[in-house]
Order: C-alpha cells, then sequence, then structure tokens
C-alpha cells in the first residue's frame, strides 16, 4: 500500500520485495523521512487531493488509483485556521493532541445547536459552568434542554472567531439569532464562550459564559432576560432536588449501616449472638478517645 499526497506534503511507501535495497535508495528515504517530521497534518488538510494506490496480484501498483478528496466541515476549517501552539520540544510536551480534538468538537456542539445533547466526553466528571444567571458543577447538567430550544423560533449560529488564548485556555466567540417565541423583533446575542482544558486528557474543567446584547433591541432584550431568568430559576430547581434526593440516598445507606446482624452460634443453633457493624460509630468512639486524651494532657499542663 503507497499512498501520496498532492499539494505539496509527504509522500510514503511502504517497503516491497520488489524493492531495491541499494544504498542510494535508503538515503532516500532518509531524506524523505527528515524532510517530514515538520510535517502537520491538521493544518494542511483542507484541501489535499489524497491518491491511494494499492498494488494487486500479478500487476503494477499504479494500475490501479483511486482519487478523493477530503471533505472538510465547517468546524474543521474553523480549526484547521487555528494556531495550537508548540506542543512538545526537544524535552517536553506541555500540551497534548486532545486539546485539539476537544476543540473540534466543542465548535461542532456550538454550530450545530447541541447545547442540550453535547459530547459529554469533552467534559470532565466535575467540570465548572458559569454565567451570568446561572453556576454550577457536574457534566451530567449539559444533558438536559438547552434554552435555546425552549426560547428562539428557528435559531441559527455564526462564529466570529475561535483562538487558543494559551495551550490550554480555549475561546469560542459566536452569535446566536432567533424569532422569540412570542410576537417581538428578532434576538441577536453575542457569546463569549471560555473553556479551560485539562493539557493531558483535553477534557474541559471549566466552562465560563458571557453574554452581549448590544445589538438587540430593548424589547428583545427584556424578553431574553426574563426567559432566560425563568430559565435558570428551573434549573436551580432541579440541582436543588437532586441535591436532595442525594442526601436522602446518603441517610438511606447509612441507615442500612446501622442495622443488627445477627449470627448462629456454630456450637448450639438454638443460640444467637449479635455483632454491631458500624464503622462510623467507631470513628466516633476513637474521635472521643484521642479528644479525652488531648483534654487530659492540657489540664496537666495547666496545673503543673
Amino acid at each position: 500500500m503507497a499512498i501520496s499526497l498532492a499539494n505539496n506534503v509527504c509522500a510514503f511507501v511502504a517497503p516491497s520485495s520488489k524493492c531495491s535495497s541499494s544504498p542510494r535508495s535508503a538515503g532516500f528515504v532518509e531524506n524523505r523521512r527528515r524532510w517530514c517530521r515538520g510535517w502537520r497534518p491538521t493544518r494542511d488538510a483542507r484541501n489535499l487531493g489524497v491518491r491511494v494506490e494499492s498494488p494487486s496480484d500479478g500487476r503494477d501498483s499504479s494500475s490501479s488509483v483511486a482519487v478523493t478528496t477530503a471533505e472538510r466541515s465547517e468546524a474543521d476549517r474553523l480549526v484547521d485556521g487555528m494556531s495550537f501552539g508548540e506542543l512538545c520540544d526537544e524535552f517536553q510536551c506541555i500540551s497534548s493532541p486532545a486539546v485539539e480534538a476537544t476543540a473540534r468538537q466543542l465548535a461542532r456542539d456550538i454550530l450545530e445547536l447541541r447545547e442540550g445533547n453535547r459530547a459529554l466526553g469533552t467534559f470532565a466528571i466535575s467540570v465548572k459552568y458559569k454565567d451570568p444567571l446561572r453556576s454550577f458543577t457536574g457534566r451530567d447538567k449539559y444533558k438536559r434542554p438547552s434554552w435555546i430550544a425552549g426560547a428562539l423560533d428557528k435559531p441559527s449560529v455564526a462564529v466570529r472567531e475561535m483562538v487558543m488564548q494559551s495551550t490550554s485556555v480555549l475561546i469560542i466567540k459566536w452569535v446566536l439569532r432567533g424569532k422569540p417565541k412570542i410576537p417581538g423583533p428578532e434576538l441577536v446575542l453575542a457569546i463569549n464562550d471560555t473553556f479551560t482544558l485539562n493539557q493531558i486528557s483535553g477534557q474541559v474543567v471549566e466552562h465560563v459564559q458571557e453574554w452581549d446584547l448590544s445589538r438587540s433591541s430593548p424589547i428583545a432584550q427584556a424578553y431574553f432576560w426574563a426567559s432566560r431568568l425563568a430559565y435558570s430559576s428551573v434549573e436551580s430547581g432541579k440541582d436543588a432536588s437532586e441535591a436532595v434526593q442525594g442526601v436522602s440516598k446518603l441517610l438511606e445507606k447509612n441507615k442500612d449501616g446501622d442495622k443488627e446482624t445477627y449470627y448462629r452460634d456454630p456450637t448450639d443453633p438454638t443460640k444467637f449472638f449479635q455483632i454491631d457493624e458500624n464503622p462510623q460509630r467507631d470513628i466516633y468512639q476513637i474521635g472521643l478517645f484521642i479528644a479525652l486524651i488531648y483534654l487530659l494532657v492540657q489540664f496537666l499542663k495547666a496545673t503543673l
């Protein structure tokens, strides 16, 4: 199998039993490898022509050629134009390719308005989110329906800017347009998303969202704040309900741990003995004992 890429990029040729092993050909391959070391596929892949040559049995490899052009999505084109800095030098790597993969996925989520069904793998389990009206912790909350779906008709998105502020901070600026659910002028909302990424896993550990309504009319602005405040209040109520349920489950678990356990006496089947298996109570007793020892020591220091 041999793959060659057009537009001034690398060509790699797999060794074959028919290939010559002369010193000249070996030097040629080595020079090609040196020349290709700095090649970054995601930077120049937008307009590449990919030619795949598959040699068949008993025929020359050039007799079977398929030419395809890689189609790039809008999210890929945005990320292709970004500069991620130098991820690795001769001594250490300060980031990972997972950061670039996360940037692509976040761009797709925004362009496809996947606010309620994002790809959760791009977020850390304990990711922190904050906007002017709401904040939460935990990626599971990204599963909930978005404000956009419930407040706007036929919303559209345009990404204005996408840049890596550092090796771990990604900024995406985009504009949301849509008609309110009630009669009124179009809402134009400029959004600035700041994502802080883990440089090893590439996952989002913090997400801060800022809003700019300067391009919307006063009526549209009033609708946005009223609907967004109502949405945030409902979501906060859900957060409180989930917290109460979590505490209830914890109490039930502790209650189950306090249950007394009975065991049969192996020497007399008619007798039973009881063992109190409550590690939390043991911890309290140990803590009380240590506190008494501490008070005794302090008392002796004060009196002697």
